[in-house]
């Protein structure tokens, strides 16, 4: 029996409590995100040399993030002793320099995509709780924008002076009259607005605007004194240790997820097997109802999902499709 799908506007009042976005959020805002891997768009465009096509091959892995991390140890630890090792510094330099370029070559302007911020901070709103899988600065600019209404409603990413507070908890209380509502935010695979210096002290990169931040981030990679905290490829079990290996990212994945409430809505998220430690991390939730989007009326995408929950979380767990393009959806405006 086919599965039915949904208008957003006909279940909406029944899903308030997590919004989980996947990929698909960040194409339907630009598609410049639709590409297959920031390794894969490196190497394609000419941007990574062989020695350093070398690294990823080694250590078995897409991630960039954790490869720019190992040479920049190591360039550190070289440094630090007198160690006089050229080709560590150079594979450094060009794994950084790789991923700047595939970020600036991917990722579209503050202008660009500031017309839809409107709609999806409306969208969002309803939640209690937002987790992003995406690392791009989207969903960031989005919750810059909507605080800026002064509308008693606060996004919070629970940071304060640049810096993860693990009692989150506390965050949802409000602590004066333009925090009548809170949304908190939170980045299970990290984002490009986070990062760890030599110390392995992780902290949020800021510009003083919004529309600045992107090119502001790239200058502090430039600089070699911090290295980016997201995780950006790989299969689950790699993505787990990326995890475990971060404060902010480890108590995301083992303390936030599983109190995400009765109720989850997903949102561009394809469920690929790469991810399958976030499903069965939700299984330890209180999760009884899952929204998913769908795009089109693509039934074998609603047969395999469905099967996906009932594996790796619970049989029992109800699941609603709903259409990702119907009224009042992430970015499409309310009639």
């Amino acid at each position: 029996m086919p599965h039915q799908i949904l208008n957003w506007m006909d279940i909406f009042e029944d899903f308030n409590e997590t919004v989980l976005l996947g990929n698909g959020a960040s194409i339907s805002v630009n598609r410049s995100f639709r590409y297959g891997s920031l390794k894969d768009h490196a190497i394609d465009n000419g941007l990574l040399t062989r020695s350093v096509q070398r690294l990823f091959a080694y250590f078995g892995t897409d991630d960039f993030e954790l490869i720019l991390r190992l040479v920049w140890q190591a360039n550190k630890v070289n440094s630090a002793l007198a160690i006089m090792d050229e080709q560590t510094r150079l594979a450094y330099e060009h794994v950084r320099d790789g991923l700047i370029a595939a970020v600036r070559s991917i990722h579209p302007e503050h202008f660009e995509v500031e017309p839809q911020f409107p709609h999806i901070a409306n969208f969002l709103s309803r939640f209690h709780t937002v987790l992003s899988l995406n690392y791009d600065l989207t969903l960031y600019w989005v919750i810059m924008y909507a605080n800026r209404q002064f509308n008693y409603h606060t996004f919070k990413d629970c940071m304060v002076h640049g810096r993860f507070d693990s009692d989150w908890f506390r965050f949802r209380e409000s602590l004066n009259a333009w925090d009548r509502r809170i949304t908190l935010v939170f980045y299970p695979h990290g984002s490009l607005v986070l990062a760890r210096n030599v110390l392995e002290e992780e902290l949020k990169l800021e510009s003083r605007e919004g529309f600045d931040l992107l090119r502001s981030i790239l200058a502090y990679w430039e600089t070699g004194n911090v290295v980016p905290l997201f995780v950006s490829e790989g299969t689950s079990h790699q993505k787990i240790a990326a995890i475990h290996n971060s404060h902010y990212l480890n108590t995301v994945y083992r303390e936030v997820i599983p109190n995400i409430g009765t109720n989850l809505t997903i949102f561009g998220w394809g469920l690929g097997e790469h991810d399958i430690h976030i499903l069965r991390r939700i299984r330890e939730s209180r999760v009884t109802r899952i929204a998913v989007s769908v795009l089109g009326n693509d039934q074998a995408y609603c047969n395999r999902v469905s099967q996906m929950i009932s594996d790796n979380i619970r049989g029992e767990i109800e699941v609603v499709f709903f259409d990702c393009e119907s009224e009042g959806c992430w970015n499409r405006p309310n009639a």
